[in-house]
């Protein structure tokens, strides 16, 4: 089964690569794992989102949804516009065949209103979701993590007021839970600059992120000195775009509908915005094409993530070791 399964992704990526006007290059060693082919050892994730502003968080569901090594037990709702944000997720889940995942709905306090994808769930009625929809989204979490026989993956892919809410509620979720989080800046900034940023999932809730990033659980994160590099364009995006398979297809349904009232509303016919939060769904993978350092990191008071000697040990991704071949990685996951 393991080497059906690698034929038919080596196939896959030619293919794609034949149509796309690609040179065809496969990577089988990074295309499928010993892992991939066990659904039965997949581990126990929850994403934590917020989903429906920054157009990477619905790539970065769908890329998770792709990825046979990570079982998704919940979709939690972040930072406010909570009943947008939920719709969102319903409708992406039960349009791609998985809508008996649960979905926590967190509570109404931030930001309120809707965002640039309102008009893909202006008709979708989230009572008609086929799953369990739960409106403490904070307890599920908890109650997701406590009952898991083994230890859950919390993948953050956004601000973190309701994970810490969590935290504070029951704080042995720590000793259940790790985190991996698209979060901070080290090294580098936005697009790249030399100079560290004040990363948007930190500064928007600087005490939520000081105490989840500081909580007693292992801690994995990708800055801006990964994620914030990463975008799709030419063949790689195209074979994205042209994909028919209902993931891919509902990802670039949303982008066209995010980019059409954004500064290029022609965007997603060429290219993908910046993909921060995939990588936080990869980390979650494996780390191989990413090197990783062992930083002691602190939250600071203005929404910095400083390399602090008295600052939590962590994991951080701090530069690709083969930035190119994650790419392929994404795309192929996305087009299989």
């Amino acid at each position: 089964m393991q080497i059906n399964r690698r034929r038919f992704l080596q196939k896959s990526a030619v293919v794609s690569a034949a149509l796309a006007g690609l040179p065809i290059k496969v990577r089988p060693q990074l295309a499928t794992s010993g892992q991939e082919s066990n659904p039965a050892k997949a581990r126990p994730v929850i994403l934590a989102t917020d989903i429906g502003d920054d157009i990477d968080d619905t790539w970065a569901l769908g890329f998770l949804l792709k990825c046979p090594e990570l079982d998704l037990k919940l979709v939690l709702t972040e930072y406010g516009k909570a009943q947008y944000r939920a719709k969102l997720i319903g409708k992406f889940l039960q349009a791609t065949g998985h809508g008996h995942i649960p979905i926590g709905v967190g509570p109404s306090l931030g930001p309120q209103g809707e965002g640039p994808q309102a008009a893909w769930v202006k008709d979708y009625d989230l009572g008609s979701y086929p799953g369990k929809v739960h409106k403490d989204g904070i307890q599920a979490l908890i109650d997701t993590v406590m009952q898991s026989p083994q230890p859950v993956t919390l993948i953050v892919i956004g601000p973190m007021p309701n994970v810490a809410a969590a935290l504070t509620r029951q704080p042995r979720i720590a000793d259940h839970a790790r985190l991996v989080g698209m979060a901070g800046s080290v090294r580098l900034g936005y697009d790249g600059t030399a100079q560290p940023s004040a990363e948007w999932n930190v500064k928007a809730d600087v005490k939520a992120a000081q105490q989840v990033l500081a909580g007693a659980w292992e801690v994995t994160i990708t800055p801006l000195d990964t994620c914030g590099l990463v975008k799709l364009d030419g063949g790689q995006y195209r074979s994205v775009r042209e994909a028919t398979n209902p993931v891919a297809a509902t990802v670039i349904e949303n982008y066209r509908i995010w980019s059409a009232g954004g500064q290029n509303p022609h965007a997603a016919d060429s290219y993908s915005t910046t993909l921060f939060d995939t990588v936080a769904v990869y980390l979650a993978v494996t780390q191989q094409l990413c090197t990783m350092e062992s930083l002691n990191v602190r939250v600071s008071d203005d929404g910095y993530t400083r390399v602090d000697p008295v600052g939590k040990r962590m994991q951080v991704a701090t530069q690709w070791k083969d930035l190119d071949a994650y790419r392929n990685f994404l795309v192929q996951r996305l087009i299989a």
